[in-house]
């Protein structure tokens, strides 16, 4: 069975890189939460070794807004841990428990709540960057184009350094399947839910990154995203990796898996560039 193909179901796929996920270099902080709800919590990953006000990334898993947990995510913490950065990664409610945007007003809770303890973890609250795969990715979008979540979390959008969206989708209307036409209803406000349409150019350095062989999240997302960027002035930065699946796209990220992918290596030149480039 070849690497990538390892990864080929979410469910098998993760318990394997988690299980292969080295458990040293770095110190994971469990279960801490950010509100009252049960699934508000999160995961903290701080390297052992690493710089005085280490950049903070909040990371969002994916699971179409209907699945998930940050258990099954340990190799992603692992990961960005492993690259110097303090790791953030927040469970938030899915359907049907909430609908949209309650899974969006939980991301924010979830960033503000970084942003506050950054400095607790040895990180830096003003070099903090907000990613996540699929429909991870479109929560951490919504929060990097329409301000109102993070401001109604007390935060904001200019306290954002960066977004790195994996697979994210930031323009898919109309939506065709019946269970996320309820997800996001009701019709009338489904554009609300398009990061897209909130493009205005005050968003931060983005880099999207997409997988040209992903029949799950279109790769006309990323590419309509990064033009809307570029037509407004904005900074981006757009990947998109050859025969590359969906799952395939977020794989290299798993410790095993690294040399089948550059995408860690993206990811992280993409934050210490906008790190150098923006010293606060």
């Amino acid at each position: 069975m070849g690497a990538i193909s390892l990864l080929a179901t979410a469910c098998s796929g993760q318990f394997w890189a988690n299980a292969l996920t080295p458990r040293w270099g770095y110190e994971r902080h469990a279960d801490i939460a950010y509100g009252d709800l049960e699934r508000q919590t999160l995961d903290v990953y701080v390297p052992n070794e690493h710089a005085a006000g280490a950049p903070v990334v909040v990371f969002f898993y994916g699971g179409s807004w209907q699945s998930g947990d940050k258990n099954g995510y340990r190799f992603v913490g692992q990961a960005l841990a492993s690259r110097g950065f303090i790791a953030v990664l927040p469970d938030y409610r899915l359907y049907p428990e909430t609908t949209f945007p309650g899974f969006v007003e939980d991301g924010a809770r979830a960033v503000a709540w970084a942003q506050n303890h950054a400095v607790d973890y040895g990180g830096d609250p003003t070099h903090l960057f907000v990613s996540g795969h699929s429909a991870g990715a479109h929560i951490a979008a919504m929060l990097a184009t329409d301000g109102r979540y993070l401001n109604a979390a007390g935060s904001s959008i200019t306290d954002l350094a960066g977004f790195v969206g994996m697979a994210g989708p930031y323009d898919f209307l109309p939506i065709r399947d019946p269970v996320l036409q309820e997800i996001f209803a009701p019709r009338s406000s489904w554009p609300e839910s398009q990061p897209i349409e909130f493009v205005d150019g005050d968003e931060p350095p983005m880099l999207l990154m997409h997988g040209a062989a992903d029949t799950t999240v279109y790769p006309k997302n990323s590419r309509n995203m990064a033009a809307r960027m570029n037509d407004v002035g904005g900074t981006v930065e757009l990947e998109i990796y050859p025969k590359t699946s969906h799952i395939g796209l977020v794989a290299p990220l798993a410790a095993p898996l690294r040399s089948t992918g550059s995408e860690l290596d993206d990811f992280a030149a993409f934050v210490k560039k906008v790190v150098s480039d923006s010293p606060r």
